[in-house]
């Protein structure tokens, strides 16, 4: 009885969908970490953030890899990840660690991007995240991580390198989006 319960319960702590409910729990315990300006507090939310978003990969990985796939996978992942980036980045603007016009395009384009997906799966249309879209989301990671953590780390200087990123992923978030809005054009007339 007591190894079928520690079974049940590895199986349910490793189903696909608990990595994606694992990354929205991160959220709160994100935000209250950069509510300080200590290096420890943006030490700890720079890895908060990183395994957050380690669990983006393995759920997908997971679903796939054991056959898991679901409707409620296919929504809320994107969703998931849409909340862990854009809390990141209301919590940069709110330091003025980063530029808010910046952010407001980021998490705008999401919105818009959520919406369209939305529309096209209505109508049975493709809606998988195309490549630069998967590019635009790991150059958004790559930036948020030296962002939050914006100390110098061996003598590199981390804000620089997370300004550095986030313009190309500003970039990368520009062209993805007006890919989906491409894709969605005959949804327009």
């Amino acid at each position: 009885m007591k190894f079928r319960i520690k079974e049940d319960l590895k199986k349910k702590l490793m189903h696909p969908n608990a990595f994606t409910l694992y990354r929205v729990i991160a959220v709160p315990v994100l935000i209250l970490l950069m509510l300080g300006d200590s290096f420890w507090n943006c030490f700890f939310a720079a890895v908060v953030f990183i395994l957050a978003s380690i669990t983006d990969y393995l759920d997908g990985f997971l679903a796939r890899k054991m056959g898991l796939v679901s409707n409620f996978g296919k929504m809320m992942d994107p969703l998931a990840d849409k909340i862990l980036i854009s809390s990141a980045f209301i919590m940069l603007v709110s330091k003025g660690w980063v530029p808010d016009w910046m952010v407001c395009i980021i998490i705008g384009r999401e919105l818009a991007v959520t919406g369209l997906r939305n529309l096209m799966t209505e109508h049975n249309d493709d809606v998988s995240a195309s490549v630069v879209a998967k590019w635009k989301t790991g150059f958004q990671i790559a930036a948020l991580i030296p962002l939050i953590y914006h100390y110098n780390f061996i003598g590199i200087d981390m804000a620089y390198i997370g300004n550095i990123l986030i313009w190309i992923a500003l970039v990368l978030t520009l062209v993805s989006g007006f890919d989906y809005f491409y894709k969605a054009r005959k949804y327009f007339t």
